[in-house]
Formats: structure tokens, C-alpha cells, sequence
């Protein structure tokens, strides 16, 4: 397969090649503000597309959204890419998709709870410690009681059923505070003020949709909308760590191919790594070391090359790096640092050329054959056929009205879940402890009268009780009275007692029978 022409090296006049076999070799992109960063994604991009490679990028500022849309080419475009080499220069767009966690500019992104996991879930709710571990118990909890959690109102149920159950939980599955559900509830609140709520839920984002092939054998340019969501660094990054979780997760082994099946670029890498605890930054190493054999190639954007970790800078085969600027003692600091992780170049005065070099100029260095990098040129990028900058509203929505996921995505799916089967439950208990209740106001007192008379399956064993009660009482006293009397005139006083015990026992005889004593 060509490489991928990325431009010129300035000091020998060699082309500068990428080549596609170990594109899934990761790569780095650095530089200052202003210095050609962007551009150089779009080139990379178009690029990748143009060789049948699905593509999935951030757009921070809104001017990516340009590779929809063929550029303008003007003498002095024709002019570098002549320069260069570029044969058959034209303008012309790229196959997009426009995604949107607040599906306002790009069709609604989605995910579950459950498929975001607690780890990733504790680290946008900015959790301690302790509430993180809460957050383990909720999922452990709706799994063992099979409570689907699809968005957060499902998990706002859970946590008001562990706050219900706090004791029997904290016995089973560990120690539950009543603070750390609050604190959990008021980061929820956060989240859906700050608009989070519509990212969980469904119909959730397949992984195919962002590995197409369009119909003529291009790479589908999947632009995620970020001018907003940047603002939210937490849910930015997390997002986009958790889609390479998933790419990880899902994709089978393949090894090194003629071409990698998808390249994630990440925009803004210093806010995936800012803040990142322990846990989570082994996470991001393992991902990126190991996604490679998956046939995903990860490509992270910056100011500064030491905002990437060195477990993971090492693990980045292809670097492009654009000026920058010591004004600042950490700025000299990163200068001395990208100069000395490049394969030196007799030729050239890599750290010198650092801080000189214009815009669209960058020292480039990329694997060669046998995945050995090449020394490092100062090279001249080479410009891309789309349109360097954003697009206008129309256009977006005319590239929108033709995606093939809009049906799928833009109606969100609300199926019964844990809300709805908590809410479920307790209006049935409810409804259950009121029944009684209701049932005896219903009959009124000539239903009472009716039941204490003939009785019915509910009180007659209490109707029996009565009725013998009666008997003794009203029996007794009429006995006593007659057989009393009748005694005393035959036997005098004596004979009181015996002729009333006798009378009792005949007038309850008779008054058994009437209410059917058994």
C-alpha cells in the first residue's frame, strides 16, 4: 500500500512518509498554539481516509468540522503542494458523521451506566476514595438483584434503595455512610446541571457506526462536537477514554495488518492524564499499549510534549512537533525534553530548531521498515484538500440530513428499567397496605351488620367467637334466673345453685342451636 505523504524534508529535500502498516503504532502531535497543529490533524485525517481507514477525532474549536467539506484551492495551496509533491492536488470533502454528547450540532452520543462502569462513572462525578467504593457497591448491588442501570435515573433509584436498605447493605457488601450517598446525589445534581444527563441512556453508540467504509472504499470521518463539552474536562476526557476502553474491550486480536482498522485521534491529551488517579492512569496504559494488537491507532494532540506521561510517550511511534515556545522555565524545560526523545539528526540542530521553526513547519520522525524511527526533518506539511477551517450551519445540517445513523440515534429509547421497576414495586406495596383499609370503608354499617349475622370468609371465625359468647352470656343469666327461682320453691335455698346450673346449661343449649354452634 503508498505511505502517506505528510510533506518535505526541508534540509534534504526528501519526501516525509507515514506508512500505514504501523499506523496502529500510535503517534504524537505537539506544539504552541498557532503553530499548525490543526492542520496537521486534517492532513493525518484526509489522509487515513483516503486509504479506507475510519477515522474518529475531537472538534475543540469547530474548525476540524472543515473535512466535510471541500477546501479552496488557491495559487499559493497549489504552490506548496507542488512543492511538495502532492500529486493530483484538488479540493475535495471527506465521508463525515458529526456526533454530539448534547445532540444539538451532531447526532446524540449515548452510553449506559452500566457500559460506563463505576471507575469511570466515580471520576466525572469527581468522587473521594470512599464514595467511589459506595459507587462499587450501587453496581454490585443492581447486578445481584438484576436492576438494569441505563441512565441516571435509574441510578438515583439505587441510590435511594441503598439509602432505604442502609443497614442491610452495609452488612452484606460493606460499610455505607448516609454522607457518602449525599455527596454521590449532589454530584449527580452537578452532572445533570451541567448537561450530562443526555449522555446516558439509549439507543447507546455502536462501535461500527465509528469504523465505516463508505460506499467507494473511504474511511468515514466520525467529528465529535467538544467546543462545548471541553468546557467540562472531566466528562470530555472520561468520554473519550471510555470509547477506547470499549474499542478494547470489544475488538478481537489481529495483529499488525496492511492498515489499522481505526485511528483515534485525541485532542487536548492533557486533560485525560490532569488529575488522573493511580488507578485510572495504569488504565490508560495498558490501553494504549496493548490496543495496537486490536488494529487501533491512538494519536494524542498537545501544547507541550511532557502533558503525556512517559509510560505512554514511549509507547508513540510516530511523532510530528511543531514549534515551541521557552519563554517560561517549564517552556525550556519541554524543549530540552522533545530534543532528546527524537533519533538525532547530524543535520540538523534539533533543539535550535524547536523554537524557530514557522507555522506548518514541524520536526517529524515516523517508523520505517522494521518499526525503526527514522531521524528527524524539519519538514514542510503538507496542506489538505478539505477546507481548512469551520463550516457554516446549513452545511452542517445538509451533511447531517444525509447521515446513515440519524434514524438510529436521534430518538432516544426510554425501556423499563431499575427507576421503573423500583417505582413499580413500591406503588404495589403501597397499594397492598391500603387495600384493607379501603375494603372495610367500602360495606358500610349495614355490610357490617350482614357480616356479623351470617359472617363470610373473612370473619367467620370471629362472627362463631361472638355468637358462642353470646350464647354463655345471655344463657348463663336467663338459666340462672329460671332454674334459680324453680330451684329455691322446691328445695329451698339449697337447691338455688344446683336448679340455676341446671337452667343455664338448657337455655345455652337452645341459643347454640339458634347460631349454629358446632
Amino acid at each position: 500500500m503508498d505511505p502517506i505523504l505528510l510533506g518535505k524534508g526541508l534540509t534534504d529535500d526528501t519526501p516525509v512518509h507515514l506508512l500505514p502498516r504501523f499506523g496502529n503504532r500510535h503517534g504524537l502531535v505537539a506544539g504552541a498554539t498557532g503553530t499548525g497543529k490543526t492542520v496537521t490533524l486534517m492532513t493525518l485525517a484526509e489522509n487515513f481516509s483516503r486509504i479506507g481507514v475510519p477515522v474518529f477525532m475531537a472538534d475543540a474549536k469547530g474548525d476540524v468540522a472543515g473535512l466535510a467539506v471541500p477546501g479552496e484551492v488557491n495559487e499559493k495551496l497549489a504552490a506548496r503542494a507542488a512543492e511538495i509533491g502532492v500529486d493530483g492536488f484538488s479540493a475535495s470533502g471527506n465521508p463525515t458523521i458529526f456526533w454530539d454528547l448534547y445532540g444539538t450540532t451532531g447526532h446524540p452520543v449515548r452510553t449506559t451506566v452500566s457500559e460506563m462502569g463505576p471507575t469511570l462513572l466515580s471520576r466525572i462525578l469527581e468522587l473521594n476514595d470512599t464514595q467511589a467504593g459506595v459507587m462499587d457497591i450501587v453496581f454490585k448491588l443492581a447486578d445481584d438483584r438484576g436492576l438494569l442501570l441505563l441512565d441516571l435515573d435509574d441510578l438515583k433509584a439505587l441510590l435511594g434503595l441503598v439509602a432505604e436498605e442502609r443497614k442491610t447493605v452495609s452488612t452484606e457488601y460493606g460499610l455505607v455512610s448516609a454522607q457518602s450517598i449525599g455527596a454521590i446525589q449532589r454530584s449527580l445534581l452537578r452532572l445533570v446541571s451541567d448537561g450530562g444527563e443526555q449522555f446516558f441512556g439509549e439507543p447507546a453508540l455502536q462501535l461500527a457506526d465509528i469504523m465505516r467504509v463508505n460506499h467507494d472504499g473511504r474511511g468515514v470521518v466520525s467529528i465529535l462536537a467538544a467546543d462545548k463539552l471541553i468546557l467540562k474536562p472531566r466528562l470530555y476526557s472520561t468520554f473519550l477514554l471510555w470509547l477506547l476502553s470499549e474499542l478494547f474491550e470489544t475488538l478481537p486480536e489481529v495483529g499488525d495488518l496492511e492498515k489499522p482498522k481505526l485511528v483515534f485521534f485525541f485532542d487536548e491529551a492533557h486533560l485525560l492524564f490532569a488529575d488522573a488517579p493511580p488507578a485510572l492512569q495504569q488504565r490508560i496504559e495498558q490501553v494504549v499499549r496493548l490496543i495496537r494488537s486490536k488494529g487501533v491507532g491512538v494519536y494524542f494532540c498537545s501544547q507541550l510534549p511532557d502533558d503525556v506521561p512517559d509510560a505512554v510517550l514511549g509507547q508513540l511511534g510516530n511523532r510530528v512537533q511543531h514549534a515551541l515556545r521557552a519563554f517560561t522555565p517549564r517552556d525550556q524545560k519541554a524543549v530540552r525534553a522533545a530534543a532528546e526523545t527524537f533519533v538525532p539528526n547530524p543535520k540538523l540542530d534539533v533543539r535550535a530548531t524547536l523554537t524557530t521553526m514557522g507555522t506548518g513547519i514541524a520536526l517529524v520522525s515516523t517508523l520505517q521498515d522494521k518499526g525503526i524511527p527514522s531521524p528527524v526533518q524539519e519538514t514542510m506539511i503538507a496542506p489538505p484538500r478539505c477546507r481548512m477551517g469551520a463550516i457554516s450551519e446549513a452545511e452542517r445540517a445538509q451533511i447531517r440530513a444525509g447521515s446513515p445513523v440519524g434514524a438510529q440515534y436521534d430518538t432516544a429509547i426510554n425501556r423499563e428499567s431499575a427507576a421503573e421497576l423500583l417505582a413499580a414495586r413500591a406503588q404495589q406495596q403501597a397499594d397492598q397496605s391500603n387495600a384493607p383499609a379501603a375494603k372495610e370503608e367500602s360495606g358500610g354499617i349495614g355490610q357490617s351488620i350482614r357480616e356479623f349475622m351470617f359472617g363470610n370468609g373473612r370473619k367467620q371465625g370471629m362472627v362463631e367467637s361472638v355468637a358462642k359468647q353470646t350464647t354463655r352470656n345471655v344463657g348463663g343469666q336467663i338459666g340462672r334466673n329460671i332454674g334459680g327461682s324453680i330451684g329455691e320453691s322446691v328445695m329451698g335455698k339449697s337447691g338455688k345453685k344446683f336448679g340455676a346450673q341446671i337452667g343455664n346449661q338448657i337455655v345455652r343449649g337452645i341459643l347454640g342451636g339458634i347460631f349454629g354452634r358446632r
